[in-house]
């Protein structure tokens, strides 16, 4: 089967496409730039690929947690393809798709990913693989402050492999992770969406108004400025 699988999510931008066991894809490190960029590579690896979106099976995109303006610009882009197209859509968390990136790259069967949420958090999760190859998250992503990460991992044979931003932005997680230094996988990829995605995608799909992100940071606490009710 044929799928796109496109993610904005973080401050990288990344697309791939499937077709016949066969996968393209643009990688791009693009802050602030994803709502002009998007398109672009997504025209460009169907052009590699020799398709077009009615030849697609459908649409994997990354749901978050992330930017929250970058999940916004990835799941507009993915319901308009898709509505356009008639095609339907299932979301992969951009901290499974790391801890994917890490398996099929390093053999790293354990994984806690970490992304700097701002704000003084991370967003985090921890994943382990199945019988499939797929990692599949053993804890509820969450949003906490660093000081409080070691504790929501308590129950859990620790350190383990890191990826993602939040091992750097906050140096004090560093003795939870096995790997020294700067993870080699800070952002998600979509190469690594297409693996998880296309497993059982009708079953997890939804039509493209149904796609939905996943923030995980519910709410936001603005703090207000000095003299201003």
């Amino acid at each position: 089967m044929n799928f796109l699988a496109l993610d904005a999510s973080t401050e990288a931008c990344s697309v791939a496409v499937n077709v016949n066991d066969k996968q393209f894809s643009e990688y791009e490190l693009c802050p602030q730039s994803h709502s002009l960029r998007l398109l672009p590579m997504i025209d460009s690896v169907l052009q590699q690929a020799n398709l077009t979106l009615a030849e697609l099976d459908g649409i994997i995109f990354g749901r978050g947690p992330g930017s929250f303006t970058g999940v916004r610009i990835g799941i507009g882009v993915t319901q308009g393809l898709a509505f356009s197209a008639q095609l339907r859509a299932r979301g992969v968390s951009t901290l499974q798709a790391m801890a994917q990136q890490a398996y099929q790259q390093y053999g790293q069967d354990k994984v806690i990913a970490a992304i700097d949420a701002r704000m003084g958090e991370v967003y985090t999760c921890y994943f382990a693989v199945d019988a499939s190859g797929i990692m599949q998250a053993k804890t509820a992503e969450a949003v906490l402050k660093p000081e409080l990460v070691a504790q929501y991992y308590q129950d859990l044979a620790l350190p383990v492999y890191g990826v993602g931003t939040g091992w750097d932005a906050y140096p004090e997680l560093a003795t939870l992770k096995t790997n020294v230094g700067t993870p080699d996988i800070l952002f998600p990829n979509a190469n690594a969406m297409l693996t998880i995605g296309q497993v059982d995608f009708q079953q997890h799909s939804v039509d493209a108004e149904n796609a939905q992100p996943k923030y995980v940071r519910d709410t936001v606490s603005w703090k207000k400025l000095p003299g201003r009710a």
